[in-house]
């Protein structure tokens, strides 16, 4: 399908991605599906990124298959690929597609080895085995799902330039589909309601606060690889991403959800 550039045009202004990630799926509020509708019909395309380490690790388990674990990514092996595979793209996401459909989302999970969505190249492989980062996203098919108000669902399996299966991490694979969308914002959907001081809600903050705030200790805790996970979404094409909570969801306006939203300093960004 062809995508004229008005339409193209349209889309970029309105595209939002989110990041949900595996452990917050199943709680996941009616509010946070009826919120996201809210969006799509003032206009917005949402495009969900989905992870699934909790549900992976419990098969590995089960299966009595061992891991290691190297600067907080998982070595994947060959036997390892088709769990991973077979968890996100064969559980995870059909139910994650299923319930996105019951709210009229019109939505279709999709692998991202399916039409080369996400292209990888090894990280290192002697070092972490069968893990990727994307080299590049089939924007193409993306934009002509969002022509015909589809709702992707992209589980965080890449092909290699050798056509082997590659494992990404949900929160990079975010990221770069986000940055190659030219995306409005990149929304990581998480368990808590964002970023708090003294209980009150902060929302806008840079990333120079965010640093002040983990040394003064209002960031602490869990809080702390959460906050740090978002800001890795921040590049030259996506310039603000928000948390929020997934499980308690309210609606700013009718185009935003409520929570903290991240972005750069306008020094850093004018450089």
């Amino acid at each position: 399908m062809q995508v004229t550039d008005r339409e193209r045009g349209l889309i970029v202004q309105g595209i939002v991605v989110f990041k949900c990630g595996g452990s917050s799926i199943d709680e996941l509020s009616d509010d946070f599906f009826t919120n996201i509708k809210s969006m799509k019909e003032a206009g917005m395309k949402p495009v969900i990124v989905h992870g699934g380490g909790p549900a992976i690790e419990e098969m590995l388990d089960a299966l009595d298959i061992s891991y290691e674990f190297y600067d907080g990514l998982r070595k994947t092996t060959v036997e390892m690929m088709d769990i991973v595979e077979m968890v996100l793209v064969g559980n995870v996401n059909p139910r994650l597609t299923r319930r996105v459909n019951a709210y009229g989302l019109n939505a279709v999970g999709l692998s991202g080895s399916d039409f080369q969505l996400l292209k990888a190249t090894p990280i290192n492989y002697e070092r972490y085995g069968f893990v990727g980062e994307v080299a590049s996203v089939n924007v193409q098919v993306i934009h002509s799902l969002l022509a015909d108000g589809i709702t992707p669902i992209i589980s965080p399996i890449a092909i290699g330039q050798d056509e082997r299966r590659y494992n990404v991490n949900a929160d990079t694979a975010a990221g770069a589909v986000a940055s190659a969308l030219l995306a409005r914002q990149l929304i990581f959907v998480t368990d808590v309601p964002g970023i708090l001081k003294d209980g009150e809600l902060l929302e806008e903050v840079t990333t120079t606060d965010i640093e002040g705030y983990i040394a003064d200790g209002t960031i602490y805790g869990g809080m702390i690889p959460k906050v740090k996970a978002a800001m890795k979404g921040l590049t030259s094409h996506v310039r603000e991403i928000m948390i929020v909570n997934g499980k308690k969801s309210e609606l700013k306006d009718t185009t935003t959800l409520a929570g903290t939203t991240i972005s750069v300093p306008v020094e850093a960004s004018s450089r």
